[in-house]
């Protein structure tokens, strides 16, 4: 039986779907998040990932307050930068254990107005995006035969509180909602990603890769489409980002082409509405 640590697998979002995949899929499957100790301490960590003895690190542990970065830029490099060099680091001296990291779109500047591949050069434009940067390079720097960068974006799933759950929560307080039409992406369910880890993970891969649900999106349509399939009244009204103005500049394109994932699972990650569906009629979505 494989052995997982998911670090943030009590309760983020992408830690609880890990769990949740990882233990229907026969692993035994251990946590480890910040209220369990200090994780900066090295020799706390080092311990707990003595005492693990896991096949797989899963770090799903980041600073993701995007505009919060921008004032808090040493805090954030603490936690996607100098956390995951740290465990890249430890699992090079213990000699044994993946390192499955997880990076994100806003590595590139949105300008590119094309689905961005692993070999697009990345052109962060804020604090979060740098720091998420340095964290994958260290990674794949410090422990490159043994570490598997997964770069996603716009996760929603069961278990925390996303950008579905927001929409619809507005939704049952208002009549009309505005939402930011001139900024896309790639919208991901995270029992998708959790489940695409793990096979990647089993298959022994490593490397930086792409990992979305395929299609692409506005935070608008998002919205418009979780709107619907809800049934609520609500009307979505797109509105410029300008209009909503933010500390931290976000890509205005930042979709992610996810082939090289295609290519191995034999498929082509299914499409991002028919995720959506799943989390709303199947796990209670529309309902949160």
């Amino acid at each position: 039986m494989a052995k997982a640590l998911v670090l943030g697998g009590a309760t983020g979002l992408l830690g609880q779907a890990l769990v949740r995949v990882l233990s229907h899929r026969g692993w035994q499957v251990e946590t480890l998040g910040r209220c369990d100790g200090n994780l900066q301490d090295m020799n706390f960590l080092q311990q707990r990932l003595e005492q693990a003895e896991a096949d797989v690190v899963f770090n799903t542990i980041a600073w993701t307050q995007v505009d919060d970065a921008e004032d808090h830029p040493e805090e954030a490099l603490l936690i996607n930068r100098t956390l995951p060099d740290a465990l890249a680091r430890l699992l090079r001296s213990i000699g044994s254990g993946l390192l499955v990291h997880y990076g994100t779109d806003f590595v590139f500047g949105g300008n590119s107005g094309r689905a961005l591949a692993e070999t697009d050069t990345p052109c962060p434009a804020s604090v979060y995006g740098k720091t998420k940067l340095a964290g994958e390079q260290a990674v794949l720097h410090e422990l490159p035969d043994r570490s598997l960068v997964l770069r996603t974006a716009w996760l929603f799933g069961p278990g925390r509180r996303n950008f579905v759950q927001t929409i619809l929560d507005a939704c049952r307080r208002r009549d009309v909602i505005s939402v930011v039409h001139d900024q896309n992406g790639s919208p991901t369910y995270t029992l998708d990603l959790a489940l695409w880890s793990a096979r990647l993970a089993e298959a022994g891969q490593t490397g930086l890769w792409h990992a979305a649900n395929s299609g692409r999106a506005s935070w608008c349509e998002l919205a418009c489409e979780a709107v619907a399939l809800a049934g609520s009244p609500c009307r979505v009204e797109p509105i410029p980002g300008s209009a909503w103005p933010q500390k931290a500049r976000r890509p205005a394109f930042s979709v992610l082409n996810c082939d090289k994932l295609a290519q191995f699972l034999g498929e082509t990650p299914r499409p991002w509405p028919q995720a959506l569906r799943d989390y709303l009629f199947r796990e209670g979505g529309a309902q949160c």
